[in-house]
């Protein structure tokens, strides 16, 4: 393994926290409809033995702005799908018209939100604490390479001042997405 390898890892590592945290934050009920707020919710399918995500066994649109429809594609599985969506602590009432499951999004209270915001930051530090992790790998490898002889001490300080900007970088976007996530949940 070479230096520019274990930059590349970290780099991908660190991508994977900010983008999972991302996700996460879509996750978060703002008050809009949001294919995010249902895409990664387990429904067990009894027809099928198995327990999928609903975005694996439905088309999940916006109508408009209060409101996200699920079609399930096998239409045997509505009832599954909408048990899915009442148990999920979401906070959402699904209401069912045949095969279409309409799901109306209640306006937020300013108690809500706030709570809300405190969940984003407990997810963007999680985040961050994912990106130091991967920081932390690649500083331990490009110490033991230069343990190894691979590289000289000077060299081991100029690579982790590189691996630092990555971090920096990466805790930066994290940050910039908190801070959009924050505006999006305090705005009325």
């Amino acid at each position: 393994m070479d230096y520019e390898t274990v930059l590349l890892e970290a780099d991908e590592n660190m991508e994977k926290a900010v983008e999972f945290t991302v996700q996460e934050f879509n996750s978060l009920h703002t008050g809009k409809a949001s294919p995010g707020l249902v895409e990664n919710l387990q429904v067990n399918v009894k027809s099928y033995g198995s327990s999928m995500h609903l975005r694996e066994i439905a088309a999940i649109t916006t109508p408009d702005a209060r409101t996200v429809q699920v079609q399930p594609w096998d239409k045997s599985i509505v009832q599954d799908v909408e048990k899915a969506i009442q148990t999920a602590k979401l906070g959402l009432n699904p209401t069912v018209a045949g095969t279409v499951i309409h799901i109306h999004i209640p306006e937020l209270s300013r108690e809500r939100r706030q709570e809300l915001v405190r969940v984003a930051h407990t997810m963007a530090e999680e985040g961050r604490i994912s990106v130091r992790h991967a920081r932390r790998e690649a500083m331990d490898a490009l110490k033991k390479m230069q343990k190894a002889g691979e590289f000289s001490e000077d060299d081991l300080k100029r690579y982790e001042k590189d691996v630092q900007k990555d971090t920096d970088s990466h805790v930066e976007k994290i940050g910039e997405h908190l801070t959009h996530k924050e505006n999006e949940l305090t705005t009325l």
